[in-house]
């Protein structure tokens, strides 16, 4: 079973918020803030100021979940350098940055496209 439905678009809000924060109220800040909505099954991570938490905010079509992450040794490498307000990840971005890497700084091989060998 998984957690999450497949495929999925996820979106990392790049300032930290209040962790008091619940359902409701991260829920208005995807569509205040990000201008997005919180019903489309996308998954919405907010941290706090300190880096060391992480929530996760998605709707799975009977209700909202909320899923959060306490580190406690270590901070997540939240990315700063970027001037959306929102940014979107991709999965294995979204796994990258839960296990601790820095994905501003991960950058694939770039895509090679020929059209013959020879």
């Amino acid at each position: 079973m998984h957690m999450f439905q497949d495929p999925m678009a996820v979106y990392l809000h790049r300032e930290p918020i209040d962790f008091r924060a619940g359902i409701d109220g991260l829920a208005m800040r995807v569509e205040q803030t990000l201008g997005l909505s919180p019903l489309t099954g996308a998954l919405f991570l907010f941290t706090n100021r300190r880096r060391d938490r992480v929530k996760i905010l998605y709707w799975d079509q009977t209700g909202f979940a909320l899923w959060v992450k306490r580190l406690e040794a270590a901070r997540f490498a939240w990315p700063r350098k970027v001037s959306e307000a929102v940014l979107a990840l991709s999965e294995h971005q979204l796994q990258w940055l839960l296990a601790g890497y820095d994905i501003t700084l991960m950058k694939p091989h770039e895509s090679l496209h020929y059209q013959r060998v020879s």
